[in-house]
C-alpha cells in the first residue's frame, strides 16, 4: 500500500497543472524545478506524431533538455533548440535484427560507425547505438567472437573522438524475438571481452525485467558497465505508475546511488489517444523519476 500511496502522491502533484494550446503543445508547467539528481531524457520515436521541433519546445517547457535516438539529420534542429541528443543514430541502415553478431554485416555497420563517429563528435554529442542482431541459430560464444571482431575495428576511432558505443539490451520473450543481446551477463561478457571505456551497455530496464528480473541489484553489481537507462512499464511498454509492477522511484535512487551522471531516456509507449495526453504522461513520468 505505501507503494500505491507515494505513486498517487506523485501523479496528483501533477495532475492539471499545465495548459494545453490549440496543437496540443504545453504552454505552462508547475514552477518547481527538477531535482538535477537524474538527467532527464526521451526517446524520439515514442513521440513519433510531433515534429522533432515540437518535441524539442515540450521537453524544453516540461524542464528537461535531452532527446534520444536522433540519426544526424536532426542534430541542427537540437541544437538550434539548445537540446542534447542523449543518445545517437548512424547516418546509415538501422536495423535492430542484422547486427554486429554476423561477420556478412560488418562492412556497411563499420563504414555506417566510421562515418557517423567523427560527426556525432563535431555536434557535441557521446552516445552511439548499435546492436547484435538475432541469433538465427547462432549460439553465445559465436556472438561474442563476431561482435568482438566486428567493434574491434571502430573503437579506436571511437576513443580518439570521445565517443562511447552503446550496445542496447533487448527482452527476446515479448518484443524481439531471437535477439542476441537479450541478457546483461552476455553484454557484460561482451564488454569485458572490448576492454574498452568506450564500449558500454544501455540497460534498458524494461527489456531486463522481462528477460531477468532482479533489476536494482543487477544495477548496483554491474553498473560500471552501464552507459545510459531507457524506461517503460511493465507489463505493456506503457506509462510508469501504479498501473505496473516496476516501482522506479527506488529504481532511479539505486542508479543515482551508483555514481551515474548520465541520461535516463523515457521509452514507454503512451496509452494516451491525444496529444495533450501524451505530454501528460510525459510530464508524469519525469516526476515519478525525478528523486
Amino acid at each position: 500500500m505505501r507503494r500505491r500511496t507515494a505513486l498517487r502522491s506523485l501523479l496528483t502533484g501533477v495532475a492539471g497543472i499545465s495548459i494545453q494550446s490549440a496543437n496540443g503543445l504545453p504552454t505552462a508547467f508547475e514552477s518547481s524545478p527538477l531535482k538535477g539528481n537524474i538527467r532527464h531524457s526521451v526517446c524520439s520515436w515514442t513521440f513519433d506524431d510531433f515534429t522533432l521541433d515540437e518535441l524539442c519546445l515540450t521537453v524544453k517547457k516540461i524542464g528537461f533538455k535531452a532527446i534520444d535516438l536522433v540519426a544526424p539529420s536532426g542534430f541542427k534542429t537540437l541544437n538550434d533548440h539548445g537540446i542534447d541528443c542523449s543518445m545517437c543514430y548512424t547516418a546509415g541502415k538501422i536495423s535492430l535484427t542484422e547486427g554486429w553478431n554476423r561477420p556478412e554485416n560488418h562492412p556497411w555497420l563499420i563504414k555506417d560507425f566510421l562515418d557517423a563517429i567523427p560527426v556525432i563528435a563535431k555536434a557535441g554529442y557521446k552516445n552511439l547505438i548499435c546492436f547484435t542482431g538475432n541469433r538465427n541459430g547462432m549460439d553465445d560464444e559465436t556472438g561474442l567472437k563476431n561482435c568482438v571482431t566486428g567493434l574491434k575495428q571502430i573503437l579506436s576511432v571511437a576513443e580518439k573522438h570521445g565517443v562511447v558505443i552503446q550496445l542496447e539490451l533487448f527482452n527476446s520473450k515479448v518484443d524481439h524475438k531471437d535477439y542476441m543481446a537479450d541478457r546483461s551477463a552476455w553484454g557484460i561478457e561482451l564488454c569485458k571481452r572490448l576492454g574498452s571505456s568506450h564500449f558500454k551497455l544501455l540497460y534498458d530496464i524494461y527489456h531486463m525485467q522481462i528477460s531477468e528480473g532482479d533489476v536494482i541489484r543487477t544495477i548496483q553489481e554491474n553498473h560500471p558497465y552501464f552507459g545510459h537507462y531507457h524506461t517503460a512499464g511493465v507489463p505493456g511498454r506503457h506509462e510508469i505508475d501504479e498501473t505496473q509492477e516496476l516501482y522506479y522511484p527506488a529504481i532511479m535512487q539505486a542508479i543515482h546511488k551508483t555514481g551515474y551522471t548520465g541520461y535516463v531516456a523515457q521509452e514507454f509507449l503512451s496509452t494516451s489517444k491525444d496529444r495533450a495526453g501524451k505530454i501528460n504522461s510525459l510530464k508524469n513520468a519525469i516526476r515519478i523519476c525525478d528523486i
